[in-house]
């Protein structure tokens, strides 16, 4: 048996407003803590993962990639959503290899963010990636890129001055930035 927070919403009913190839629009009707009814519209997402690969030599590789609903080509870090029943690592390690062609020999699971919660259930898995070794991209149809390597330190300083503003990307600049400093560890492992 759970504690019931008092914050709680109770979902009373709910109803699917559009389902796409992988969203799908959900309008609830939900009760209040206070015994209000109104209702919830939001986004579900399957999931998805964000990879931070550092380089043996220090730099961090990104990508550029043309974003639709922004309309402008996006720096950000490697990234893609969860097949159906898919475990985190395994997708993490399939599109580090399919967006940039590298495979890494050592993985670190760093956490989980929820990207957009007054709108969305999404949950990205963020994994640090490290000992890369360089191979063939496997980029999806329709998919089209450009793969960058940057210092660090010049990432960490694009997400300040405004170069970089993809929230996926924002958050893992804190983790890296804590990473490298010693202030957060990870559990690197193995993964020949």
């Amino acid at each position: 048996m759970t504690d019931h927070d008092p914050l709680q919403e109770v979902a009373l009913d709910s109803e699917t407003l559009y389902q796409g190839n992988f969203l799908c629009l959900k309008r609830d009707t939900v009760r209040l803590p206070d015994g209000a009814v109104t209702t919830r519209e939001y986004v579900k997402h399957p999931g998805a993962v964000v990879v931070i690969p550092l380089l043996d030599d220090g730099r961090v590789l990104l990508e550029r990639q043309f974003r639709y609903p922004v309309g402008q080509v996006m720096i950000e870090l490697p990234a893609g959503k969860l097949d159906a029943g898919e475990d985190p690592l395994d997708c993490a390690r399939r599109e580090l290899l399919e967006e940039t062609g590298y495979s890494a020999r050592q993985w670190a699971r760093a956490g989980v963010m929820h990207l957009a919660i007054g709108y969305s259930d999404e949950i990205l898995h963020i994994y640090f990636a490290r000992d890369l070794s360089a191979g063939e991209r496997q980029l999806d149809e329709g998919e089209f890129l450009d793969v960058i390597a940057m210092p660090v330190d010049a990432f960490l300083d694009g997400c300040r001055s405004g170069l970089v503003t993809d929230a996926k990307s924002l958050s893992c600049a804190l983790w890296l930035q804590n990473v490298q400093r010693g202030d957060w560890t990870l559990d690197w492992q193995d993964m020949a």
